[in-house]
């Protein structure tokens, strides 16, 4: 599987505010750093100046780039992590040779994506109308009242609308950036380069953009050993009961907590733990839909089907397709 080319759009004639690094490094940090012991090959990145030239006009940053605006239309996949300041704030138009460079690139096919303010690049393209898309949740109400035909959503962490997906800011562009490696290489390795960047393995598009940070970023509430816990059990039966009981709290209190951390409920934390497990056994394993269900705590096979098609989006059949690396399926595997 060759994941292609990833033309990452650098705003070189402005200069690069530090603010906006974050944003930048965090495609620059999944997609350009080769980790061929996880897949071989992996993504080519490019930097595409918008002036095609070493930036540093303006203040803040520069960047040397190597390719231009002309070569988005050669991407497999392109991303626009942020735009001008004076585009959000000041309603200053987005540079139309950026949004001409974006729509040829649409039209030939690349997947769109957009962090944090790159959202107002796609929506002056006109490839975000009718779509559900986000932003920081500080710049949501200027992307909706600017571009109307967008149907704007500041409550979650990315959207995933096939072949145009867009982020929140600031640690939601690396949430969608994980969920792009998931996409083309596959659970197993978007965990593996997760735990290498240190973060979470995955956090679903759907997990709320803010979270009531007066609970403490240090795990004194004892939820990591149980959530811990609950990973390696997950063909058991599990409820919130069995997890309150184990982290010593009522279940009322439990639920409150877990939710302030992460942004979900207990229940749905579960889901999703159980159905990143079963996309890990189908692209690893060649166990059968029935035993991928029973491993991971779904029960039965029309069960995990039921929420691999509304969460993946495919049938746990066809996403196994996708990876023909997996090991041999069983002789009687009835997929």
């Amino acid at each position: 599987m060759t994941p292609g080319t990833v033309a990452l759009v650098v705003p070189e004639e402005i200069g690069i505010p530090s603010w906006d690094l974050y944003e930048l490094s965090i495609p620059a940090t999944v997609f350009g750093k080769p980790q061929p012991d996880l897949a071989d090959p992996w993504y080519e990145l490019w930097l595409c100046g918008t002036a095609h030239r070493s930036s540093g006009a303006g203040p803040g940053f520069s960047l040397r780039t190597t390719h231009g605006l002309a070569d988005l239309v050669r991407a497999d996949t392109v991303i626009v992590a942020s735009v001008p300041d004076v585009c959000v704030d000041a309603d200053a138009p987005v540079p139309p040779e950026l949004t001409e460079a974006l729509r040829a690139a649409h039209d030939a096919g690349a997947r769109m994506v957009s962090l944090c303010t790159g959202a107002f690049a796609l929506a002056e393209a006109g490839l975000l109308d009718g779509r559900r898309a986000t932003a920081h949740w500080m710049h949501t109400a200027q992307l909706a009242a600017r571009y109307p035909a967008v149907r704007v959503d500041d409550s979650v962490l990315y959207t995933d609308d096939g072949n145009v997906l867009t982020s929140a800011g600031m640690s939601a562009g690396l949430d969608l950036c994980l969920h792009l490696v998931r996409r083309d290489l596959g659970a197993h390795v978007a965990n593996q380069l997760a735990r290498r960047m240190v973060v979470p393995a995955h956090r679903p598009g759907g997990q709320a953009q803010f979270i009531d940070l007066s609970v403490p970023a240090a795990d004194t509430q004892g939820l990591t050993p149980v959530l811990d816990w609950a990973r390696a059990n997950l063909d058991r039966p599990i409820t919130v009961e069995d997890l309150a009981r184990r982290a010593a709290m009522s279940p009322r209190t439990f639920y409150r907590r877990l939710q302030e951390t992460t942004g979900t409920t207990p229940l749905q934390w579960l889901l999703n733990e159980r159905l990143a497990r079963a996309q890990t056994l189908l692209e690893s394993t060649g166990l059968s839909v029935e035993k991928v269900a029973e491993l991971s705590g779904l029960g039965t096979a029309n069960n995990l089907r039921h929420h691999f098609l509304k969460q993946v989006g495919v049938s746990p059949s066809d996403y196994r397709k996708a990876f023909p690396s997996a090991a041999p399926r069983e002789p009687a595997a009835a997929l």
